[in-house]
C-alpha cells in the first residue's frame, strides 16, 4: 500500500512563507500576499484553494509536467509568471520548495550569506 501524501493546507502556506527571512504578508488587492523587502513572492486568492507562486522557468515546467493535476502555469498577459498550485493536489513538501526557491528569486542579493544557507 502506498503511503498517504500529504496536501498542503493555505495554514502550511502561510506558516513556512513567514518563516522565510524578512518575509511579511500583507494584502494584494483582493489576495494575500507574502513578500520580501516589498517583492511579492507568493499570493492566495480568495476562498484559500489556491496558491499563486512565483518561480522561474525550470520549476514551472518540471511541476506542470508532473502533475498536472495540481500545478498549472501561472500567466500575466502572454507571460507565464509562475505556478498556479491546487493546495489540495499539491505535496506540502514541494509547496514548500516552490515557497523556498521563490523566495530566494526575489530576495536581494544583499542578504548574503544568510541567503545561501536557505535549506
Amino acid at each position: 500500500m502506498k503511503p498517504a501524501r500529504r496536501a498542503a493546507t493555505p495554514a502550511q502556506v502561510r506558516r513556512f512563507a513567514l518563516s522565510l527571512l524578512e518575509a511579511v504578508e500583507a494584502p494584494h488587492f483582493d489576495k494575500t500576499s507574502f513578500r520580501i523587502r516589498g517583492k511579492i513572492f507568493a499570493t492566495v486568492p480568495p476562498g484559500g484553494e489556491h496558491l499563486h507562486v512565483f518561480v522561474g522557468e525550470p520549476e514551472r515546467d518540471v511541476m506542470a509536467a508532473a502533475a498536472p493535476q495540481a500545478y498549472e502555469k501561472l500567466w500575466w498577459g502572454k507571460k507565464p509568471v509562475g505556478l498556479r498550485v491546487t493546495l489540495a493536489k499539491a505535496k506540502a513538501a514541494d509547496v514548500e520548495e516552490l515557497l523556498r526557491s521563490a523566495w530566494r528569486d526575489k530576495a536581494p542579493k544583499s542578504l548574503g550569506r544568510q541567503r545561501l544557507n536557505m535549506k
